[in-house]
């Protein structure tokens, strides 16, 4: 009874501590894209780089820091102004896995008009987000999220994927 009760802790404290790692570790790249100066250069960089190497595991992480208000040196020419850390992370999350526009921020693009020469399509529509009220949008993202996310694979991995989603459920309250 002593082992098991060990055991169970001993996961537990891996758990907790893979999942402050991986947000650390995006934390650290997050910042280190905000270091550029024209946000057409994102993709580019080498941080940017790590994240989708990450891959769909660095969704959920990227979630929490949706509503980070951090200013940041990236300049928008789309929109005149400089990005936030969160801004960035939503950039982020759509280069892995695009977003449903239209969903997501009520906006209907019918004229495909995105920010010139830029390839973060969702920057565009970040000043709706930010009207509309970032913690919106990342609820509604997290709804799509667990939704799409879940639904795509089955077995062990759809079973992670859960725990990840429910765990992000959790921490936003």
């Amino acid at each position: 009874m002593k082992n098991s009760g060990i055991l169970f802790l001993t996961l537990l404290l891996n758990i907790n501590l893979s999942f402050s790692q991986t947000r650390s570790m995006i934390n650290l790249l997050l910042k280190g894209i905000s270091e550029i100066e024209d946000s057409k250069e994102i993709i580019n960089t080498k941080q940017a780089e790590k994240i989708i190497i990450l891959g769909e595991k660095s969704l959920p992480y990227l979630v929490g820091f949706f509503s980070d208000s951090t200013q940041t040196r990236v300049k928008s020419e789309c929109h005149d102004r400089n990005l936030t850390k969160g801004e960035i992370a939503i950039i982020m999350a759509d280069q892995i896995d695009r977003m449903p526009y239209a969903l997501l921020t009520g906006v209907q693009n019918c004229l495909f008009e995105f920010c010139e020469n830029n390839s973060n399509l969702i920057e565009y529509y970040l000043p709706w987000i930010n009207s509309d009220g970032v913690y919106k949008f990342r609820n509604k993202y997290i709804n799509w999220l667990s939704e799409d996310w879940i639904k795509e694979v089955k077995g062990k991995e759809r079973r992670e994927r859960e725990k990840i989603i429910n765990g992000r459920k959790e921490i936003k309250k």
